[in-house]
């Protein structure tokens, strides 16, 4: 180990220090020269189209001398701006608190104590405790260290990493790089814009946000019936043209209709679901890192796991050994027999001497409890890090005048190196598959001697001595069966892809109940094999053994060519690219590896797999609320639609009932209905028994799609209905507006409360919780009090007041148009 001081000795700065430093260096942040966020959200807001026709409208209000329309139209744009403003922020407030559950830690030495804080709190002179799979916080110089080694890439480009040490030439470490091997401690130089990586000007946090599959359907959709707005819009202008000659009265009318057909409540409803989503899920311990990726959540159709960290528990402990030499298979259980005490001691020296492996912490352990011999070496001269495949790792002492080697790492490995016939190969092989098979890990251990000081640029290159095999119990997570047995009855599937023996590999997933088809596949097999060969394993195996990164790789990959939507498990540095590749990467953020929380979508915060179940749960919630939304959405637009244009179309009375002004103030009554309410609503009962929806297809089937335009087209005919008969008994326009306008409002009402569930009836989805139940009823109930009774608001929407008869007969229609999918619900629920 390279040392200028040994971790006793760090003292790190004190608490007294720390508060001056914050105050003249600031926040460990990179920060970047971007517009303000305030007038870039105002901006988006004004070019919406809704907007664009909200502001022509006022104009031409104005224009026509119409100042209280002009003057109210106004208010409805600051008020609809408000709201617009308030759903981005409530969005954006629920992003940056999603930031604080995504921001990395790290482990800080301060007044002679570790202690973990923000990295965003680092400041020059702390001292911090670097791992195997740490992102390194800041720049910062080495003062101790232990096989430490560190990829700058996002320095440098170049992809092979870097040995660090102590020593002047080789102590820098840089903002933005990651430990690929090793540990130490080091003391931070520079922080923030102050770093290599901020002077270069780039950002090791920001995502690069593509448009994900369900977004870019959405947004076709409203491309599309924008659109066909702009075009009804040119439509109606020209008739009532026609009939009238008068182009701007012409013109409103015309903007009426198209703002009746665009829903730009979708897109809307979309980024506040994810957000809020996110939000939601975090505080469940589900950290999100970008919420787009919640939609994939509810399409997982495959789990692929690593074992180790993931299904077991990671608290390994030496189960039992084989001493090659004395031909002797023994379980250790506090000692170990005292001519194998040789075989524990080389398996030790090939261990780090300051372990955070869980495998060598079990290492250590045994040989603590057997040691018999007080002179054992300490000082390594030279290290070959582990690597290779399968990997092996090699330490080298120097000990009574003559080097030691100890060595260890997959058995296969150190049997093809070490010098041995081919029935002592098959002796070694029967003992390794009787150990794998009882589901433990196995080890191979060797030593050698060396003379001179030229060591071979391979490690196999020694003249190795075969010592025996260690072999590592890690049992698995309580409760594990149950989570698989949910993920098997929500039509997924599940595969373990592990580094392990592939004995072991069976022996485990049989252990936790996962389906067993035959066949294992092994690294080496899968590497071989053709694109179409790789695509029909990948489909029929479920157990992956002797994996390495670029295999998991290929594994995702070809699960993604089937069409599947993999979510992949993992916690270590060597599941980084496979957890990039997966639709949805799930790290484990209690013992996973910073790298691995880095490459992931979602961050588990106690790494319990009943998260991931409640991940999928939430994700397949989220996408059905939804869609609940925007099926509401185009129900409730085609009684508008309808309204604002068939009178116009067959020549009735009063062909034009509506203005941009009513319009408008229905759309404030569905944005916030379709954006805020249907959000809150809870899991239904049967979400997690439905097979995985298939990304590649539209958001909405066409039984569903027809459904709600069935559900929009029943509610226009009775309101039509109503609009004819009073028009045709000759009661005045502000009154025939006033039914319409009315049977509209309770009819949305109805509809949001039928709308909770497309199968449970209202009488069950009656008792489902969500808070915000009484506010819509309340403001539903003060908004048709005041159109009813409250002459300045009859004044402003041109209404008046009707019979309580007539009002009646709103309410009974409006309970017929809606409350027949009840009935539906009822007669076609299995269908």
């Amino acid at each position: 180990m390279d040392s200028i001081q040994s971790p006793a000795e760090i003292i790190g700065l004190k608490q007294t220090e720390i508060i001056l430093l914050q105050k003249q260096f600031g926040k460990n942040i990179l920060k970047t020269d971007r517009e303000n966020g305030f007038f870039r959200m105002v901006w988006n807001i004004l070019r919406e189209p809704m907007f664009i026709m909200l502001i022509i409208a006022c104009a031409l209000y104005f224009v026509l001398a119409e100042v209280k329309e002009g003057l109210l139209m106004f208010a409805a744009m600051i008020f609809v701006g408000a709201i617009s403003v308030y759903l981005e922020v409530k969005s954006s407030k629920a992003l940056a608190a999603l930031n604080q559950y995504t921001q990395p830690k790290i482990t800080v030495v301060r007044d002679g104590k570790e202690m973990i804080i923000l990295s965003e709190d680092l400041v020059p002179g702390d001292v911090v405790s670097l791992e195997e799979g740490d992102r390194i916080p800041a720049d910062a110089v080495l003062v101790n260290s232990n096989d430490l080694s560190a990829n700058e890439s996002v320095i440098t480009g170049e992809s092979l990493p870097v040995t660090k040490s102590p020593k002047p030439e080789q102590n820098q470490l840089f903002q933005g790089s990651t430990i690929n091997s090793g540990s130490g401690f080091a003391k931070i130089t520079a922080i923030g814009n102050m770093t290599a990586l901020g002077k270069l000007g780039k950002s090791i946090t920001s995502i690069v946000t593509t448009k994900t599959l369900l977004q870019k359907q959405i947004g076709n959709f409203v491309k599309i019936m924008a659109a066909s707005g702009f075009l009804i819009f040119g439509l109606i202008w020209f008739i009532n043209y026609l009939h009238s000659r008068d182009v701007i009265q012409s013109l409103l009318l015309g903007l009426t209709i198209a703002m009746a057909v665009i829903p730009e409540e979708i897109p809307v409803a979309f980024s506040s679901f994810m957000a809020l989503g996110a939000f939601h899920m975090a505080k469940l311990g589900i950290i999100t890192r970008q919420p787009l990726t919640i939609e994939n959540l509810g399409a997982v159709s495959v789990i692929c796991l690593d074992k180790t960290g993931t299904i077991t528990e990671n608290k390994m402990e030496v189960y039992s050994i084989y001493d090659f030499d004395h031909n002797l298979t023994e379980e250790v259980k506090d000692l170990v027999p005292i001519q194998s005490l040789q075989l524990l001691r080389i398996a030790r020296l090939a261990s780090e001497r300051d372990p955070f492996d869980a495998m060598e912490i079990a290492i250590v352990k045994a040989y603590e409890r057997n040691n018999r011999i007080s002179n054992d070496p300490t000082n390594i001269v030279h290290e070959y890090p582990l690597g290779g495949q399968p990997p092996m790792m090699t330490h080298i002492y120097e000990y009574e005048g003559r080097s030691l080697i100890s060595g260890k790492g997959a058995p296969e490995r150190i049997v093809r190196i070490c010098k041995l016939d081919s029935a002592d190969k098959d002796r070694i092989q029967k003992v390794i598959v009787n150990m794998a098979s009882k589901g433990l890990r196995v080890l191979g251990v060797c030593s050698a001697d060396f003379t001179g000081k030229e060591y071979p640029a391979e490690q196999d290159n020694f003249k190795w001595h075969f010592e025996g095999l260690l072999a590592l119990y890690d049992p698995p997570k309580k409760g594990v069966k149950n989570e698989f047995d949910k993920w098997y009855a929500a039509g997924i599937k599940v595969k373990l892809i592990t580094g392990d023996y592939k004995e072991t590999a069976f022996h485990i997933a049989k252990q936790v109940g996962m389906q067993l088809p035959d066949g294992i596949l092994t690294g080496d097999q899968l590497m071989a094999m053709s694109p179409a060969e790789l695509k029909s394993a990948t489909r029929e195996t479920t157990v992956f053994a002797r994996m390495f990164p670029d295999a998991k790789l290929k594994i995702i990959e070809a699960l993604k060519e089937n069409g599947e939507t993999v979510c992949m498990l993992g916690d270590g540095v060597n599941d980084g690219p496979a957890l990039k590749s997966a639709n949805i990467g799930i790290a484990m953020g209690g013992k996973g590896t910073e790298i691995a929380r880095e490459a992931s979508d979602l961050i588990l915060t106690d790494d319990r797999l009943e998260k991931v179940t409640e991940a999928i749960r939430q994700g397949r919630k989220i996408y059905f609320n939804l869609k609940k939304a925007i099926r509401y959405i185009i129900s409730i637009h085609v009684p508008i639609i309808a309204t604002a244009s068939v009178p116009l179309l067959l020549g009735w009375k009063y062909p034009n009932i509506f203005t941009p002004i009513h319009i408008i103030f229905l759309e404030l009554i569905m944005g916030p209905t379709c954006s805020i309410f249907y959000e809150r609503e809870p899991v239904e009962a049967a979400i997690m028994t439905l097979p995985p929806r298939l990304k590649s297809k539209f958001m909405f089937s066409g039984n569903e799609l027809l459904l709600s335009l069935s559900q929009g087209v029943v509610i226009a005919i009775g309101i039509l209905s109503l609009y004819y008969y009073f028009m045709q008994r000759s009661f005045p326009v502000e009154y025939v507006r006033t039914i319409v306008f009315t049977t509209i409002i309770v009819s949305n009402v109805f509809l949001t409360f039928v709308n909770r569930s497309f199968q449970e009836s209202l009488f069950k989805t009656s008792h489902y919780k969500n808070n915000l139940v009484p506010y819509i009823l309340s403001v539903s109930i003060i908004f048709i009090a005041g159109i009813s009774f409250l002459s300045l608001v009859q004044q402003l929407f041109g209404l008046v007041q009707i019979h309580f008869y007539d009002f009646t007969l709103c309410l009974v229609v409006s309970i017929i148009v809606t409350m027949w999918f009840e009935l539906y619900k009822g007669l076609f629920k299995n269908a």
